[in-house]
């Protein structure tokens, strides 16, 4: 009889402990499991195919991470005749500053010059003057459209087709104020509403990196943002971030913001600033470039939101190195900062500046990108950006190139992957960046 009861109080003790466990397990589902991980009002009917477009007024916004309680959507299906998603916590450095004749009447950027070292004896070792476009471009790579122009709308186009295919949901924009241009180029504020409608066609946002102009300083920057935001604000390309109060805003780059004193920044970052721009219809996320170690605490004192890091040359920097980032999240976590890495497929300049090869960092058939990629994943951000898109200068571009060879030069290639390769691989890396963040919510 004893025996009996034992074993009936086991059997008991299984059964309950079965049905706890399928309880839990079923507490352990949460709606993301399904179609939810959409933009708002996306929701799943029936086959892929008859997934609602998002409607052109749909407003898109990442969510904020200065917590990382919130589960808002970051995926989108696009409104062209493809069938998959782009990824609004994935942003990509774009520039604007390519001119042809057919365009432009003239070659611009593609002729770059060679940049002279500052070392007047280093400078005499290597070659100097400027590039003789179409054969000779101011690049070690050669795109596959050829040296274009940033005016041309068929370019245009063919880029945004690109950045769709690579699944990237957010454009940022290189910019300079009207009639501003940098040392090389041509003013091209006259392009960004062409910019934002190609943009529009496929989906994709469009965030401002603005760039260190002569004569930027905070009080200029405050006309800057207010310029950007009346001309933009209400396109429906215009890139807004919630943040963890649930404030929807818009969210710009700062490059090179170290040379601004924190002192400076603050009277515009700051609550209490003379001229602030914090609880105003002009107040955004605002996000500062680190290089050195240093620069954390002087971004944190300036009143910024966040840090990113730019550099794809791993080593090249303080805020550029892989082995650094837990550190400056760390930093970011305890003080309320947006941890914004910076990851691309390689660098070589040496076709702008022959003096730094030092500085290269060879792509390895994309596993130089691979690691960066796994590198930022690590630390859990919110947001990746990508360096770049098109800065062919430097390298660190993810557009489609082709072989070519003339009489004077051989590029290089991203043989034996075809020119599509790291639009490709970009895309895998940001499905995979978007289920891991599921798994880090749960």
């Amino acid at each position: 009889m004893t025996r009996l009861r034992r074993k009936a109080l086991v059997a008991l003790f299984l059964f309950t402990l079965f049905i706890f466990g399928a309880m839990m397990g079923l507490r352990t589902l949460k709606p993301s499991d399904g179609f939810s991980d959409l933009a708002p009002g996306m929701d799943f009917i029936g086959e892929r195919s008859e997934r609602r477009r998002p409607d052109v007024n749909d407003v898109v916004v990442s969510p904020g991470q200065f917590h990382m309680g919130s589960s808002d959507t970051k995926v989108v299906f696009t409104k062209s005749d493809r069938d998959y998603s782009i990824f609004y916590d994935v942003h990509i450095f774009y520039y604007l500053w390519y001119g042809s004749p057919g365009m432009d009447n003239k070659y611009i950027h593609w002729d770059h010059v060679l940049v002279p070292h500052w070392d007047p004896k280093i400078a005499a070792s290597h070659a100097q003057g400027r590039h003789t476009p179409p054969e000779d471009i101011a690049s070690s790579f050669y795109p596959e459209l050829g040296p274009y122009s940033s005016r041309d709308p068929k370019v245009l186009e063919s880029h945004m087709s690109q950045i769709e295919e690579a699944a990237a949901g957010v454009l940022v924009l290189s910019w300079y104020p009207p009639g501003v241009a940098d040392d090389h180029g041509e003013p091209t504020e006259d392009l960004v509403p062409a910019v934002m409608d190609a943009a529009h066609r496929h989906s994709i946002k469009v965030a401002f990196h603005i760039q260190p102009y002569k004569g930027r300083t905070d009080q200029s920057m405050h006309d800057n943002i207010k310029y950007i935001i009346d001309k933009y604000g209400k396109h429906g390309a215009f890139y807004r971030f919630r943040s963890s109060t649930g404030q929807v805003l818009p969210l710009f780059y700062v490059y090179d913001s170290y040379l601004t004193p924190p002192e400076s920044w603050a009277e515009m970052l700051t609550a209490k600033g003379s001229h602030s721009i914090r609880g105003t219809p002009y107040d955004g996320v605002f996000v500062a470039l680190i290089v050195e170690e240093r620069h954390k605490h002087d971004i944190q004192a300036s009143g910024f939101d966040g840090i990113y890091t730019y550099f794809a040359s791993n080593g090249f920097s303080f805020g550029s190195s892989h082995q650094n980032w837990k550190a400056v999240k760390a930093f970011c976590d305890a003080n309320n900062l947006l941890f914004i890495p910076s990851v691309g497929p390689g660098y070589v300049d040496t076709a702008v500046r022959p003096w730094n090869n030092h500085n290269t960092r060879n792509r390895v058939n994309g596993r130089y990108y691979e690691t960066s990629l796994q590198a930022a994943l690590s630390v859990r951000p919110e947001i990746v950006t990508i360096t770049s898109f098109n800065q062919w200068h430097e390298g660190t571009q993810i557009e489609k190139a082709v072989p070519k060879k003339t009489v004077t030069r051989l590029y290089l290639d991203y043989q034996p992957n075809q020119p599509d390769h790291y639009l490709e691989l970009t895309r895998q890396w940001a499905e995979n960046f978007n289920k891991e963040k599921d798994k880090w919510l749960m």
